[in-house]
């Protein structure tokens, strides 16, 4: 299935599981907000969480997006890419942050705190390019 046809089902569920490797090949999995950004899936994570470190070593990484009642789900398998502090420019970098959190169903009312508090915190923009997706019941 392409990304689009579930597109809907994500634009409405942002709580995710990601997995990601670790350095042993074993799977590492993180409970994060995401969302549909581009012709993938988006996320924001801490520069030095354990899902980066194994990002940025192996870039592969599967997503698993569920309905409240786990009734209906999309998965999104592929590989991700990193805009972090060390790589990108900073204006740009505020800019993917703020369109990433938008995309996860997030708003702010101080949209200064919130840069400050994502550079303060070294935050990450995480997106994944999908090289497989398929689901249950998510139309």
């Amino acid at each position: 299935m392409e990304i689009g046809k579930a597109l809907p089902f994500l634009q409405q569920h942002h709580r995710m599981v990601v997995t990601t490797f670790r350095r042993s090949g074993a799977p590492q999995m993180s409970l994060v907000l995401g969302g549909p950004f581009r012709d993938g899936i988006a996320l924001v994570a801490r520069d030095d969480s354990a899902k980066v470190r194994n990002l940025r070593r192996d870039s592969r990484c599967a997503v698993l997006v569920a309905s409240e009642s786990w009734g209906s789900w999309v998965t999104v398998e592929g590989s991700a890419v990193i805009h972090g502090q060390d790589n990108t420019d900073s204006e740009e970098l505020r800019q993917l942050l703020r369109n990433v959190f938008t995309a996860a169903g997030g708003t702010h009312d101080d949209w200064g705190a919130y840069d400050r508090a994502m550079r303060d915190e070294h935050r990450a923009a995480v997106f994944i390019s999908p090289r497989a997706v398929y689901g249950q019941r998510y139309t």
